[in-house]
């Protein structure tokens, strides 16, 4: 079997073994869920870097890549100018101090806020934690040159992220976001100059592909190019702006400052990481198309994965390989942490037990937690394409959690039933058009989009509408009621 997944499998062990050592330092639900809210900033570059950094970008991006080119960046861009939004609101959510986005949502739209709140959460988180099982089998798969079935290495990839979750929550994943961190930039950073030269250059690269693949968007790209373009764009950056794991960052930072210094550091290594991956992507795919069938599905997706194999000296390729892994771990750790922490802090803690004991919530969580791989495990083994269900989970969370999340912490006028409304309708038309793109006969869902047009508009539309209009139509909240995101000065 390849060495490279000897490797691998051996830096897999000294996590855990590293795990096993930081769980003991887990003495309270604070630590388990925040690190004791003790992260300093040096440490939350490459924890934000790694939850964000998923097979998101190594497989579903280098699988866009492979289809559209550089327009794959449409997608990564939507969140840079997230992560660049919520820097001015960083050193404000830490402030806050809590534990889930439930909890902004309850102070600032009440208790039915939270929990169709956490529905939606836990539906997306879901979907994101499967999809980087299936991506961790699908790497296991082509290191070993189909040694490993997919099945199979999509078990093991289950197996270690819910170990490393389970045993030490938000201390273990931080700590072991750092060395996953590194290896990511790094092997970005050596592995480009390798595949562009063994490419053969930016004009062998341009004599091989589409002149599309170099436009600003690709006209292969959809039915409607620019509306699947900025679609994408649009649902990346909604995620990033509300997505719960990376609140939990920032309550776990040691201050405010920490928080901010943070998130200016992570825009640079995720513009850095996910340029570098399409970069990648292209010039691999360039050198590469004879071997890879793109009507396959989830063929796109190994465009990077071969490369490592086939186009950089050995050493470069296990780096790069093992950056693969290590983000799949890192973020399928970060997105299964959310949802039982959402399970446990706004339904259990905050609606059936809310005095129960510290100790036997950490304990509870453990359990909560794998279940909840559990789940997004089956749901792993029903996937045809990651690049689907991550547009999908990014969207209904985007468009669900983030225009009242948002709002809550910058637009005074949001009422409680303006916040409510915009979480219930995002939610049901997501759900609705989703359902539409599997029921509709195959000429109404071009590119999987009923009648042409991506899910993010209608579903954005609704939800904005919904805040904006019944916002409008109901009482302003007192000062008082806003005391708490608009502290008097």
């Amino acid at each position: 079997m390849s060495y490279y997944l000897y490797i691998i499998l051996a830096y897999l062990i000294v996590l855990t073994v590293f795990n096993f050592l930081r769980a003991r330092k887990v003495k309270s639900q604070e630590d388990f869920q925040v690190a004791g809210r003790s992260l300093k900033w040096q440490v939350m570059v490459f924890t934000l870097i790694c939850t964000w950094i998923g097979s998101g970008t190594f497989i579903s991006g280098a699988e866009f890549a492979s289809k559209a080119g550089f327009s794959a960046l449409w997608l990564a861009a939507g969140a840079w100018v997230g992560i660049i939004l919520i820097y001015f609101l960083a050193a404000k959510i830490h402030t806050f101090g809590q534990y889930t986005v439930g909890d902004v949502l309850e102070v600032r739209y009440g208790p039915a806020a939270r929990l169709f709140g956490a529905i939606a959460l836990i539906l997306s988180f879901v979907s994101i934690v499967s999809y980087q099982f299936v991506a961790g089998g699908f790497i296991l798969n082509v290191i070993t040159d189909g040694k490993i079935s997919e099945s199979t290495g999509t078990l093991i990839a289950a197996a270690f992220v819910i170990l490393f979750t389970a045993v030490g929550g938000m201390v273990a994943i931080a700590y072991t976001d750092v060395p996953n961190g590194i290896i990511i930039v790094l092997a970005c950073l050596i592995a480009v100059p390798f595949v562009i030269t063994a490419a053969g250059g930016l004009p062998a690269a341009k004599a091989a592909l589409d002149p599309g693949y170099f436009a600003v968007v690709n006209n292969q790209f959809g039915a409607h190019p620019w509306l699947k373009a900025i679609g994408y764009f649009l649902s990346t950056m909604f995620l990033l702006l509300g997505v719960q794991s990376m609140y939990q960052k920032f309550y776990s930072a040691k201050s405010a400052k920490d928080a901010k210094k943070a998130v200016a550091w992570w825009t640079v290594g995720t513009i850095l990481v996910e340029t570098i991956v399409v970069v990648i992507a292209v010039f691999a795919f360039s050198k590469l198309k004879g071997q890879i069938d793109l009507s396959v599905p989830k063929a796109g997706g190994k465009v990077v994965l071969m490369a490592a194999k086939q186009l950089v000296p050995a050493p470069v390729g296990v780096l790069l390989l093992g950056a693969a892994c290590a983000v799949v771990i890192s973020t399928g750790m970060n997105y299964l942490l959310s949802p039982s922490t959402t399970l446990m802090r706004d339904i259990y803690q905050r609606f059936l037990k809310k005095n129960a004991d510290p100790k036997k919530m950490v304990a509870l969580q453990k359990v909560l937690i794998v279940v909840v791989g559990v789940l997004a495990f089956l749901l792993a083994t029903q996937l045809k394409s990651v690049l689907e269900m991550s547009f999908f989970a990014y969207t209904i969370y985007g468009v669900a959690i983030t225009p009242a999340l948002i709002a809550a912490l910058a637009w005074k006028r949001a009422t409680k039933a303006g916040g409510l409304a915009s979480i219930v309708t995002g939610t049901v038309v997501c759900i609705v058009f989703f359902a539409l793109s599997k029921l509709l006969p195959a000429a109404q869902v071009p590119d999987g989009d009923p009648w042409g047009i991506p899910i993010i508009y209608p579903a954005l539309i609704a939800s904005l509408a919904a805040l904006i209009v019944v916002s409008l139509l109901t009482k302003k909240q007192t000062p008082e009621e806003l005391e708490k995101f608009f502290p008097k000065k």
